[in-house]
């Protein structure tokens, strides 16, 4: 065996020494690596508990309950001579109110209307439609069932319109339920632009002093004020969204306003007319009423045509005959 010579010798320690420096650097980095991930998952902790501090405060200020009275299922059903159906009563088929024997040969028909407050498309299909539904609605042959909605929370300049007005509209079921179809009327009539900040929650009040024959309006003054179903209105406006639509060809709702007769889906055209949509509750009605409320025990069964014309023939009210007679709500 030949002696190393000096050369190897330190050839050896520099690479020991370098091996050693890397070593370390390797536990370094471990060290740094498990003291972020601990870092780390404390700042999620305490994230988490910002965020459950942020909810149970929202909580406290608008907690989380029961709906508004008459609002079972997210929406008030209003039947003949625009009064509140029991929220009992709306649930179940056989309890709804029976058309008269002059409005209907067989069931009443049942309209139900998803929509926002903010909702253009929506104020659009309300002010063309809203005599007709009217006329309906007052002689028995048809109830509607209005579920408000907020997905256009956003759009108002901060000031969350679409969810302020929803719930205007649940302090209007809530205390004053045969006020609501005027108070929807009233809303729409009202309507503010897209984009803006809408109507302040005085002025909310002042419309529903306005219509008159609201009864309760300290309870709901009070009741708009303090957002009391806010938290309802977010919850509800999840629910239909993520669906299901009981009795409807629908599994959830996908845009406003979204219309459905006796279950069925109408899908409009624009501009809205009261004649394509009178004929398509005449033919979703499978024939079995007349929009007309005439004065013969047994009506003419009406037959929809395409045709404004023809279909105007048919169902009296489609084109307004029977509408015009109506008498405008309080």
């Amino acid at each position: 065996m030949t002696d190393s010579k000096p050369d190897d010798i330190k050839g050896r320690r520099a690479r020991a020494r370098e091996k050693a420096r890397l070593g370390r650097q390797r536990r370094r980095r471990r060290a740094r690596g498990t003291r972020y991930a601990l870092l780390g998952g404390a700042a999620l902790v305490v994230l988490a508990l910002v965020v459950g501090g942020v909810f149970a405060i929202f909580n406290s200020i608008h907690p989380a309950g029961p709906g508004p009275a008459n609002m079972a299922g997210d929406g008030i059903t209003i039947g003949k001579n625009f009064q509140a159906v029991p929220a009992a009563a709306a649930q179940s088929p056989s309890a709804e109110p029976s058309a008269t024997t002059t409005a209907a040969t067989g069931q009443t028909v049942k309209i139900v209307v998803y929509f926002d407050y903010l909702c253009p498309t929506c104020g659009s299909f309300e002010t063309t439609n809203d005599a007709y539904i009217k006329g309906l609605v007052r002689s028995g042959a048809a109830t509607v069932e209005y579920h408000p909605i907020a997905i256009l929370t956003n759009q108002s300049l901060g000031t969350k319109y679409s969810q302020r007005a929803a719930n205007a509209g649940a302090c209007v079921a809530d205390h004053s339920p045969n006020s609501y179809f005027a108070f929807n009327s009233a809303m729409f009539a009202r309507q503010p632009q897209e984009g803006t900040s809408g109507l302040s929650n005085d002025q909310l009040i002042s419309l529903v002093k306005s219509l008159g024959s609201v009864s309760h309006v300290p309870e709901i003054s009070t009741c708009i004020t303090d957002q009391t179903y806010a938290s309802w209105v977010v919850q509800a406006t999840q629910r239909a969204l993520a669906g299901p639509i009981p009795g409807a060809s629908i599994s959830k709702i996908r845009s406003t306003p979204t219309i459905l007769v006796n279950g069925e889906q109408y899908k409009y055209t624009t501009p809205f007319t009261t004649d394509e949509f009178s004929n398509f509750v005449v033919t979703a009605a499978g024939n079995s009423y007349a929009d007309n409320a005439t004065s013969t025990p047994t009506p003419t069964t009406p037959t929809p045509t395409a045709t404004s014309r023809a279909t105007g023939k048919a169902t009296g009210a489609a084109t307004g005959q029977a509408t015009a007679k109506a008498t405008p709500t309080k």
